[in-house]
Formats: C-alpha cells, structure tokens, sequence
C-alpha cells in the first residue's frame, strides 16, 4: 500500500524515524504530517464493501491495558484487523499480573512469544519507555498515567484538518480538568509543533503550573478562551484522579466552565467542537452541544481507527527496516 504524499511538505517521508510511538513530544512535524496523510489514504479502506488488506499479514500484535478503555482499545483492535494482523488482547483481570507479576516481567513473558508490536495503555506515566527499553517489538503508547496519548492527539489534528484543511494559524481552546489530562499534554505538542494558537482554560485548581512554557495561552475565563475559536476541545473532568475539591462542584463547574449554546456563538461561525470521551453531559459539555450540528465527536471515534491504522503500518515498516539491516 502506498502512503499519500503531499506536495506541501518537504522533504517528503515514506516511513517513521524510530521504532515506537511513545509521545507526540518525540516526533517532528513531518513524521506527524506522515502519519496524517497516511491516514488518508487508511480511511478510504474503511468505506469498502470489504474492509481489509493485507499490510500487516503475518505480524502479531498485542494490546495489553492495564486501564479500561473503550474508544482506544476497540478502535486499535479494528485498525489491526483492517490491517491483516494476527491479534492478542491479553485480560489483566485474568492474567498473571492479579497474583503479583511485574509489568516488565508480563511484557517479557510476551516478547518471548515474538509478537511484532505492543499497544500498552498503564496507569504509571512512563510504562512505555520502560518496555521500548527491554523490548524488541514496537511499543505503541495507548495512553501512559498523565504523561501522553499520542494516537489521541493525531486522530484530533486529523479531524481539524478534515474539517479546517490546515493546522497552522487556527485558533484551538482546550477547557477542562487540565492537570490530570494526558490527552492535553500530546495535543499541546503537536498543534504547537504544527503552527496552531493553543488556549487553555479550567480552574485556576487545574492549570498545570509553569503550563505558558510550552507555548500556550492560559485563563480561567472561558469567554477569553473561546472567543474567535476554530476549535473548542472539552476535556473530560477526571473525578478518579483527583484528590481533595478542586472546585466547590460539577453543577458549579458547568455553570462556569461548561460549554453551552451562549459561550459556542463566540467562537467562529466555522468552529467546531471536540471532546476525547468519555463525556460527562452536564458537566463539560451541554447535550444540545454536543449533540449539535458543530459537534465533530462521532468525527473523531470514526477517524481514530484510520490514524491508528497509519500508526500500525508506519511502525510495521520500520521493524521491518531494522531487521533487515
């Protein structure tokens, strides 16, 4: 299969730099321009009577989640199908891990099977550096602590370039429980990297200190944030992380930050409006807004199995490369 090459983007690259997807912070804007023209070329697989091709016949893949997922882990387990890969979904609940195991020691006990990649999603920020060092197969960061989520962050940038045609010079507001968020942290990197105007806005409890560092614009007033916004991001308020009141309540939370029909008719009349998922309704986002005709989130559900498509494919060939050399 070949990749889609955008005229746009010297030089022009056919495979990733590296063995493993571990963070967006690793990657350069071209490797990221990579993964989301190659997605382009994923999602037309989609739309076939017969939903497959042989790309990855023959590679073995492994998703172990130490954490439950829905949207992340069916949406890898579709994208290595579409792909021909043998998969292995490993239940930690029924695992060795249960009676005390490692993580290391489960991820070698796998390596010892030769599969090909690892999709690993942990609750511990780093997990997947520790495997890319003690393991041989591609290691694929579904999700590490509150450290990043790579493939999260790709599917979003390629659902705003669906919809918006560019990256560069967009104005996106990220509103939500931003301290806890790995999901802020991949998005931070890479619509940085690509030339976006990032805003964030929460609570002044959940702005990450020192957070302006990385080039961002920071407030606690969501009218700042939203106002002139091509893209407004909820995130979700992670209640599970959190220890101690970072604000008096969700109903007094949503009266001040949640998005609704006053604050979406600040934006751009072209805005549109994401949310990773889950969605907590009433909380960060107004049913009728989310459920709206600005609402690309089903978009994103949708576009998450092509990117990770992309990011099987690309990865596949660099193993390739490697033990060929």
């Amino acid at each position: 299969m070949s990749t889609i090459t955008r005229v746009d983007t010297p030089p022009a690259l056919t495979m990733l730099r590296r063995k493993d997807l571990l963070g967006i912070a690793d990657l350069s804007p071209e490797e990221i321009t990579l993964v989301l023209d190659t997605a382009e070329a994923m999602k037309e697989i989609g739309s076939r009577t017969v939903k497959k091709v042989p790309a990855l016949r023959g590679k073995t893949v492994v998703n172990l989640f130490f954490e439950p997922s829905t949207r992340t882990r069916t949406s890898f387990e579709i994208a290595e199908k579409r792909l021909s890969a043998d998969t292995l979904n490993v239940a930690i609940g029924t695992s060795s891990v249960v009676k005390g195991e490692s993580l290391a020691d489960t991820a070698l006990n796998l390596e010892a099977m030769n599969p090909d990649m690892i999709v690993l999603r942990h609750a511990s920020s780093g997990a997947c550096h520790l495997l890319s060092r003690i393991c041989r197969s591609a290691i694929i960061n579904a999700g590490d602590g509150m450290h990043e989520h790579p493939t999260q962050a790709l599917l979003d940038a390629y659902t705003i370039r669906e919809r918006h045609g560019r990256l560069a010079g967009l104005k996106v507001a990220i509103i939500g429980d931003l301290i806890h968020s790995r999901v802020l942290r991949s998005n931070i990197h890479l619509l940085t990297k690509m030339g976006a105007e990032v805003w964030v806005c929460g609570p002044p409890t959940l702005i990450p200190p020192e957070i302006r560092r990385f080039g961002v614009r920071a407030t606690s007033v969501i009218e700042e944030a939203v106002r002139d916004a091509d893209v407004v991001m909820l995130l979700r308020i992670q209640l599970e992380r959190m220890e101690g009141a970072y604000f008096p309540s969700l109903r007094e939370y949503f009266r001040v930050f949640g998005m609704n029909e006053t604050r979406l008719a600040m934006a751009k009349p072209d805005v549109i409006i994401m949310h990773p998922g889950p969605m907590n309704r009433g909380v960060e986002i107004a049913s009728e807004v989310a459920d709206g005709p600005y609402s690309v989130i089903l978009d994103q559900v949708a576009n998450g199995v092509a990117v990770r498509m992309a990011v099987l494919y690309l990865l596949a060939g660099g193993v390739d490369d490697e033990k060929a050399a």
